[in-house]
């Protein structure tokens, strides 16, 4: 079997088992879901880091990753408690500077493993966490499948308009094989599906569908190109090898970082 054919085998795999973890799973076992995920992803970001020869606590990260979506989660539903997740990224921010106090080597880079730990928090934890937020909603499994679906059809369109039309290089030096025409190709394809599937699961107008299906196909693929910078920056080809024909957790979960929180904040807008 082909790489194309792998992945879209473990593809068809995961869809079936994001329906059941979206719809089947109370909302407590789905927010524990989001933490693995979460920790996972965080595990290979430090590892890729590592890579790059920047000193992190690893374990100390991936711990407290696994706790956000946790936090989150016990603050949507025990209003009292909703001050816990402001509470522990001042605790992490300051764990992570307290650490480098007992630093045995001496490098000079605290500054910048201090960085690194901390932007793994926001961009990976914090921000994937948002789906726990989105479940919590009314209707909250339909706007998580609605998300997804928007979100990963960009990367599906992308890459097949890309295979098949794709000519112009987007950006060379971050994603050698990323094209104008697969990028086109996948935000068409987020738009139709947006609009055709949006009614039902959102309630959201054709217009809003539209806009929508702009936003969240823009922001799907920015995310993949930033996970394509970090991955070239610290010299990996994948995140991890988990999934097959796929990379790993992070390689699966790039193009929904950017966009959980922006749809969340769009439906409590709107």
């Amino acid at each position: 079997m082909d790489k194309f054919g792998l992945r879209t085998l473990v593809s068809v795999i995961l869809i079936a088992v994001v329906a059941v973890i979206v719809y089947v799973f109370p909302e407590w076992l789905f927010a524990l879901v989001i933490a693995g995920f979460v920790a996972v992803a965080q595990f290979e970001f430090f590892r890729m880091v590592e890579n790059r020869k920047i000193f992190v606590y690893k374990y100390f990260g991936t711990f407290v990753g696994s706790l956000v979506p946790v936090v989150i989660y016990i603050g949507s539903g025990l209003p009292d408690l909703k001050h816990l997740e402001p509470l522990l990224i001042v605790i992490a921010s300051l764990l992570a500077l307290v650490l480098q106090f007992v630093r045995t080597d001496n490098e000079r880079d605290h500054l910048v493993s201090m960085a690194v730990t901390l932007f793994s928090l926001f961009y990976i934890a914090w921000f994937f966490s948002f789906f726990v937020r989105l479940r919590a909603l009314p209707d909250g499994s339909n706007l998580v499948a609605f998300l997804i679906i928007v979100t990963k059809s960009t990367d599906i369109g992308a890459y097949l308009i890309g295979r098949k039309f794709g000519k112009t290089e987007l950006i060379p030096r971050i994603s050698p094989k990323k094209t104008k025409e697969g990028t086109v190709g996948g935000v068409l394809l987020s738009v139709m599906l947006a609009v055709l599937v949006g009614r039902g699961l959102t309630g959201f107008s054709v217009g809003h569908l539209i806009v929508l299906g702009v936003i969240l196909a823009s922001l799907g693929q920015t995310g993949d190109l930033a996970e394509s910078l970090i991955k070239r920056d610290c010299g990996m080809k994948d995140a991890g090898k988990v999934l097959a024909g796929i990379g790993g957790f992070l390689d699966l979960m790039d193009s929904l970082l950017f966009t959980a929180p922006v749809f969340y904040f769009y439906v409590k807008t709107f």
